[in-house]
């Protein structure tokens, strides 16, 4: 067990250690729990809600070096706080290495924040040096805007907020409204099949091609999680000019996302994206689901925030990145 991060010490009574695997996920779970409240954690978030200690072996098998990559924080033996690093590649080609801590609200403010930030920043240039990313990498950090603890330690640290998203929810999908106006002349909708996998995942490539912050998609990784049961598609004669990709949680029946709503820009503003959003819902209508959430970023050029809000769905919260230069 380490007594401190390089460069800043914790409190006496305090300390780092690795995690270790099974052992861990019920108390890293019950840590994410006494954080909701101060916080104001919205357990049912898409984007960051409240795992279960399942949900929490899930993400953590999905680290690389889990155990160099994530670090708990114990106090008289029991766990108090933890830390995570992942990282990828985004589209202009930097590699974005993220933290991300979590710590009780009865330990803030005695410096074990800044402990484990320190810690994050130290193991993520070890990494850097590793991968020989140094040219394009950049150190990320989440935090919602209800997060107020963890927003003062970033800003106070030299993160700069780059972008945010907003997650939305549609309560209850009983009450879906009518497509309404007819699709435009020759434009179908219809179910996506694996032939029109790689039309489909194109589709949502193109849209974010001038999108700045977003991770590569390769098309293999499109394929390995596809789950076409509530996917639609418009197209224009043999052409896919449109794309809703939605799904049920894995972990909560009741609930459906809808993950990507793309249409081609020379297709915009004629209500295919409204048709293809509304044939999505009814489709997680239909596999069980009663509610449905999504996340958009909140500089989106295309206002789907109309679109959306016009089906049904009101904002939740606001969940921000943060950058900090590695250097």
């Amino acid at each position: 067990m380490s007594n401190g991060a390089p460069g800043q010490d914790l409190p006496v009574g305090f300390g780092f250690r690795p995690y270790r695997g099974d052992e861990d996920h019920g108390p890293m779970a019950v840590v994410r729990l006494g954080c909701a409240e101060r916080d104001q954690v919205d357990a049912r978030s898409v984007v960051d809600g409240l795992p279960t200690a399942t949900e929490i072996a899930e993400a953590s098998a999905k680290l690389e070096e889990p155990s160099k990559n994530q670090i708990l924080v114990v106090h008289d033996g029991s766990v108090v706080g933890y830390s995570t690093i992942r990282w990828w590649q985004e589209r202009d080609d930097t590699w974005l290495y993220l933290h991300r801590g979590y710590l009780l609200p009865e330990h803030r403010r005695q410096g074990i924040g800044s402990a484990m930030l320190s810690w994050a920043e130290e193991r993520i240039r070890r990494l850097v040096e590793q991968h020989r990313t140094a040219r394009t990498a950049v150190i990320g950090a989440n935090a919602t805007a209800t997060e107020q603890d963890a927003t003062a330690l970033l800003l106070a640290a030299g993160y700069r907020r780059v972008f945010s998203l907003v997650e939305l929810e549609l309560r209850d999908l009983q009450q879906l409204p009518d497509r309404g106006s007819e699709l435009p002349a020759g434009i179908r909708t219809g179910p996506i099949g694996s032939s029109h996998y790689r039309a489909a995942w194109r589709t949502v490539v193109d849209a974010y091609a001038d999108a700045g912050f977003t991770q590569k998609w390769p098309f293999q990784d499109f394929v390995d999680t596809a789950d076409p049961a509530c996917w639609s598609a418009a197209w224009n004669g043999q052409d896919m000019v449109g794309v809703a990709l939605c799904s049920i949680r894995r972990h909560d029946h009741t609930l459906g996302e809808v993950e990507e709503l793309c249409v081609r820009t020379d297709h915009q503003r004629r209500g295919i994206g409204r048709a293809l959003l509304l044939d999505g819902l009814r489709s997680l209508r239909g596999q069980g689901a009663t509610t449905a959430r999504l996340f958009t970023g909140t500089s989106n050029p295309h206002r789907s925030y109309d679109l959306y809000e016009s089906v049904g769905f009101r904002r939740q919260n606001e969940y921000v990145r943060y950058r900090k230069p590695l250097a």
